[in-house]
């Protein structure tokens, strides 16, 4: 759980590439909105204006740019769009809804390109002054499946070997294992309304007390 004092909820999504994160995003947005709830969806790399370049630089820029460089470029937008973007929302009582956040940086980085999983968890923590997600919802899927579901042109790290993308799972599912309390994994070979039911009922609980907040207000 979050280990600061503010009311807000924050809810992170994880999975490799093509695991339908942004679909069960906008559905969760839209559900959220039909019982009165304004929820901040924004997503890493790219919350922010400046987040927004920082990932042009590290999805479509130079082939060269190395692991180390890599992980620093994620690390720089994770500081500034938690301090600027979710910390805010957070401390204003609002329910954050994100694409990616600290564990996809242990998974990619720290795992697949091999720079150490503690090593980035620690270098996250300390750009975001320690903030953790209270939920974090893993679409899990094998990536062979999830790389023919592709139709678009593929991006940097889209563009990696087929291992690549299994140790990014296999490093998810261990990251899931040892953080029962936070993680929650779905089976994202399912259907979309599928996992949108699953991803419902785990949040619904978390969401209630907001749901009673509005009533007090009215």
């Amino acid at each position: 759980m979050r280990n600061d004092s503010s009311h807000g909820l924050f809810i992170t999504f994880e999975g490799g590439d093509s695991c339908g994160k942004t679909t069960q995003i906008e559905l969760i947005r839209q559900w959220l909105t039909s019982v009165g709830i304004d929820p901040v969806v924004t997503r890493e790399p790219g919350g922010t204006p400046l987040g927004n370049k920082i990932r042009q630089l590290i999805l479509h820029g130079p082939d060269d740019i190395d692991a180390r460089c890599e992980a620093l470029l994620y690390a720089a937008d994770r500081a500034y769009h938690i301090a600027t973007k979710v910390r805010p929302a957070l401390a204003d009582g609002r329910i954050v809804v994100q694409d990616r956040y600290l564990d996809s940086s242990v998974a990619y980085q720290g795992t697949a390109r091999a720079l150490g999983a503690n090593e980035i968890r620690d270098l996250s923590l300390w750009a975001t002054n320690n903030l953790l997600p209270d939920v974090t919802l893993l679409l899990d899927i094998d990536p062979a499946v999830a790389r023919a579901r592709r139709t678009r042109e593929l991006d940097r790290l889209e563009r990696e070997p087929l291992e690549f993308h299994s140790r990014i799972r296999e490093q998810y599912l261990a990251l899931a294992d040892a953080n029962s309390d936070r993680f929650h994994v779905i089976d994202a070979s399912a259907t979309p309304d599928q996992i949108h039911t699953r991803v419902k009922a785990i949040l619904d609980p978390l969401v209630r007390p907001y749901l009673s907040d509005l009533k007090r207000e009215d």
